[in-house]
């Protein structure tokens, strides 16, 4: 996803959050007992347990399985009362800033057609008319807009100026590698027909004509976002509060933020400086520019009691398949003229990822084509000969894999950072830009494995949910909420639960070199735990996709429940964080 779409956004409406979630704790150490405990082992398979004690600092201090003795005096006690406990989950891709504006911008992901999205747009201009731009995110061609072929089409910027009363509006596609834009942003941004294709971007045009349709791609998005209104900190700031929330109340403890701008930055720490900041999150820069802003010489270390660090930086290579940006070795198959956008060469993709190499940056690289995904690995395997030791490259997404490619993956310790609910979402999408015959390499999280990549799952929120049970059930099954395809989407890539378990915990911490803190309920690793209504290990994937997360606890501390939450997904007061009696919890 590009992680201009909250560049793109600003606040026109909302609450600002900058108040600490909760008050702080007194030191004191914590037992949870009597719970179905279930964490990975970190060999490959699970653990079961009953209790665990939390120390005073915020890590798991011991684990007590059946019949080990408890100790007699601990100054909390939280009673589980039967109910499962998993370790916190770990998103290792999303875009935390894009999320909370997304909470507080027009949100057409639910409509299921032109005239749907239509019609909510013009309700939304209806009901802020002082906005100076109408903006927003979320709309997906694919799953509208069919012409008489049966092929999606983009719509204009004519279908926008019909409801948009002569305000400019920029709307961000669900995957954030366009945007719709109506007549006026056009203007507004001086895009013609005399407009030339950035590099790396392209300008829809007319049909038998150069007038720009309306739909910018990838880097041709920049020519409307360098005319938007100016995001200002308190937006920012009540952005990350919104997104805070969502995570949350979605039981994600940690999320890899992948670009983060320095004006974010600036955001997490405000929020940290005030004890506001409860998700942990690891930053991957936009660019050279941001990453020599955020962590100058070096990556960051842990700040805030492990709360925030910056590990590296990340490119794009290509764009997304709904765009038809991702970059393929081969025309698509539903338009012969493309083969997707690359957003640079080889050549520089190679020469930025050694700059940031040379100085120990972590580098990840946004690829979703099989021509994009050949060419990182080709750069990786080039640098490797150069930079040695525990480099742990990434490729964000590698979602179609020539087949032939998949066994490089085991190479030079790359890690696959991939999103299940994309295959859901995407896999008709998919069959109809591919062909039946390129479909091998699509999405293929066992096969990668296979090869000895280390998965690491997210959500790319905001253009999925942040919502890590569903992608659970996903990767279990291989189908969607409907229960379809039958049998699975190329159901030989369906993985065990725990290889899906562990790409949300200790596979996704492995990515962020957080594997000696995070990801497990063990000694010695931050108390970051869930207590769900489900037990994934056991529970029917239907009943998987559906958990309900019940609390949200990080680094020893409540941080989220859904008996105090009253549907707002997110506790919006302070309140001291040690447990309550409602909730189980008696001092001693």
């Amino acid at each position: 996803m590009k992680h201009s779409i909250a560049a793109a956004t600003m606040l026109l409406a909302g609450t600002a959050l900058t108040a600490p979630l909760f008050a702080s704790p007194a030191h004191a150490d914590i037992l949870v007992d009597n719970v179905e405990g279930v964490t990975p082992d970190g060999k490959g398979g699970v653990d079961h347990f009953e209790g665990f004690l939390i120390g005073p600092d915020g890590h798991v201090v011991q684990v007590f399985h059946r019949g080990d003795k408890r100790p007699k005096k601990v100054d909390y006690q939280v009673d589980g009362k039967g109910r499962v406990v998993v370790p916190g989950m770990i998103d290792a891709h999303g875009h935390v800033m894009a999320t909370g504006f997304a909470k507080m911008t027009l949100d057409l992901s639910a409509a299921r057609s032109l005239d749907e999205a239509l019609s909510r747009i013009a309700a939304w201009v209806a009901a802020h008319p002082e906005a100076p731009w109408v903006l927003g995110t979320g709309w997906n061609q694919a799953d509208w807009n069919k012409d008489a072929s049966g092929a999606d089409r983009m719509p204009t910027a004519a279908e926008l100026d019909q409801v948009t009363g002569g305000k400019p509006a920029w709307l961000i596609r669900v995957d954030g590698h366009a945007g719709w834009a109506n007549s006026a942003a056009l203007s507004a941004a001086g895009v013609s027909a005399a407009s030339a294709d950035p590099a790396g971007g392209q300008i829809l045009r007319m049909a038998g004509s150069k007038a720009p349709a309306g739909v910018l791609v990838d880097a041709a998005t920049a020519l409307i976002e360098a005319k938007l209104p100016h995001t200002r900190p308190d937006d920012r700031d009540s952005a990350l509060g919104e997104a805070q929330l969502t995570l949350l109340a979605a039981g994600v403890t940690t999320i890899a933020d992948m670009g983060t701008t320095i004006e974010d930055w600036q955001a997490f720490r405000r929020a940290a400086d005030k004890g506001a900041l409860r998700v942990r999150i690891v930053s991957y820069a936009a660019g050279i520019d941001n990453m020599s802003l955020i962590g100058g010489p070096r990556p960051t270390q842990w700040l805030y009691e492990d709360r925030l660090k910056m590990n590296g930086v990340k490119f794009y290579l290509d764009g997304a398949l709904g765009s038809r940006g991702a970059w393929l070795k081969a025309p698509y198959a539903d338009d012969a003229k493309a083969k997707g956008l690359a957003r640079m060469s080889q050549t520089q993709l190679g020469n930025l990822m050694s700059r940031a190499a040379i100085d120990n940056f972590q580098v990840a690289v946004h690829a979703i084509g099989d021509e994009a995904n050949a060419t990182v690995l080709d750069s990786i395997e080039e640098l490797s000969a150069t930079y040695k030791g525990d480099r742990r490259w990434r490729i964000e997404h590698a979602q179609i894999v020539d087949p032939a490619d998949i066994p490089r993956f085991g190479r030079n310790g790359v890690i696959a950072s991939m999103q299940p609910q994309h295959e859901a979402s995407d896999r008709t999408m998919a069959e109809a830009r591919l062909g039946p015959a390129r479909l091998a390499g699509a999405y293929a999280w066992k096969s990668i494995s296979a090869a000895g990549a280390t998965l690491a799952f997210g959500s790319d929120t905001p253009v999925e949910p942040a919502h890590p049970f569903e992608g659970l059930a996903v990767a279990i099954t291989r189908t969607g909420a409907d229960g379809q395809p039958a049998g699975g989407w190329q159901p030989q890539e369906v993985l065990s639960r725990e290889a899906a378990l562990a790409a949300y915990t200790t596979g996704a911490a492995y990515s962020l070199f957080a594997e000696d803190r995070l990801g497990r309920i063990a000694k010695g690793y931050r108390a970051d735990f869930l207590f769900v209504d489900n037990d994934p290990m056991t529970a029917a994937p239907e009943q998987v996709r559906t958990t309900r997360v019940l609390e949200t606890w990080i680094g020893g501390k409540l941080a989220w429940s859904a008996a105090q939450d009253g549907g707002k997904a997110g506790v919006r007061r302070e309140r001291d964080p040690r447990p309550e009696p409602a909730s189980g919890a008696q001092g001693r």
